[in-house]
């Protein structure tokens, strides 16, 4: 239990101001009873008008958690309040307040110096935390890995990977590395290729430089058509073999390599090819046999080593899932 509780008589003739909590503290308990002139109303409205730095929302989830008690019993959020009521509340941290915490996250590390990781990010796991995922990223797992990381801004973070898909990303170890890593995106100097599956047969290497935003219609994709806040986007891409899968239906393997990093990039702009990626649906791919997720993976990475290495450069194969899918392809060169 913890050492101190805070009590405050709720009197109706007082502003709920005079009832918030100094601190949000979620080891304090917070007690408050209702004066003999309140008038009842479902707990989750009274509580809102004691608490009015939470939201709403945010405290029906701790009715529903169970961080709320009423006269000492397990509440619910329609549940009446009225005088002479006894409402505790047991404070809890909101998710992002949570989002930076160390957790023991599974993900590859291919090399590492005094200066950067360079990280193999597994399919299906969150670069950085974000609205829905505020924990089990990667940079909770970094944290965890590397405690010295909570010094760096973002855990030392400096570009991300879509959460299907794999590969290689760097992370800098100190703000130093940081600031000299992001000054090589900006100057477009770092080289990142990706290899990718799409539908169709792609006969010719060529770019696609469309701004990529927000898509008006749909919010978790992005576009290339009328986007919202557009920014410059440019990918090179180059045919390594076709083929056919089991239905007779085109396959194409390509190299991307990114010019820029706009969010889904290579995903959206082979899509206006209309070439999308084998299993990505949100653009128009199709489910493909072992395809759980966009077939896209990080396989080579190569920056200025900040420590004065000179040019680093990394490589990695396809993790096993997309290594299947490929086989599955009669592939005619």
């Amino acid at each position: 239990m913890p050492d101190h509780e805070s009590k405050h008589e709720a009197d109706p003739g007082l502003n709920p101001p005079d009832f918030v909590a100094e601190s949000d503290d979620p080891e304090e308990v917070l007690e408050f009873r209702l004066g003999v002139t309140a008038l009842p109303d479902r707990l989750d409205k009274v509580l809102a008008g004691l608490m009015p730095q939470h939201s709403r929302s945010r405290l029906q989830g701790w009715i529903e958690a169970g961080h709320v008690l009423l006269n000492g019993r397990q509440a619910k959020i329609k549940q009446p309040a009225g005088p002479g009521d006894l409402i505790t509340v047991h404070p809890q941290l909101a998710p992002e307040e949570l989002a930076f915490s160390p957790e023991p996250v599974e993900f590859g590390v291919l090399e590492e110096s005094d200066h950067w990781i360079v990280a193999n990010k597994p399919a299906g796991l969150v670069t950085h935390p974000g609205a829905g995922n505020w924990s089990g990223t990667l940079l909770n797992g970094l944290l965890y890995r590397y405690p010295e990381l909570s010094r760096v801004p973002r855990a030392g973070i400096v570009h991300r990977l879509d959460k299907d898909t794999s590969g290689l990303l760097v992370v800098a170890r100190n703000e130093l590395a940081q600031t000299d890593l992001v000054r090589q995106l900006q100057a477009r100097t770092v080289r990142r290729e990706y290899i990718a599956l799409a539908h169709g047969h792609v006969r010719n290497e060529g770019r696609v430089e469309l701004p990529i935003g927000r898509d008006p219609a749909v919010p978790v994709r992005m576009s290339v058509e009328r986007p919202i806040a557009a920014k410059p986007a440019l990918t090179l891409y180059f045919p390594l073999r076709s083929g056919k899968d089991a239905e007779g239906h085109a396959v194409s393997e390509l190299a991307c390599r990114l010019e820029t990093g706009r969010t889904h990039q290579i995903r959206v702009h082979m899509a206006s090819l209309n070439h999308p990626l084998l299993g990505d649906q949100l653009y128009g791919g199709k489910p493909y046999a072992g395809a759980t997720r966009q077939m896209l993976h990080a396989r080579a990475l190569a920056f200025e080593d900040p420590g004065g290495r000179g040019t680093v450069t990394f490589e990695l194969p396809p993790p096993a899932d997309f290594q299947a899918v490929q086989g599955r392809i009669q592939w005619l060169g």
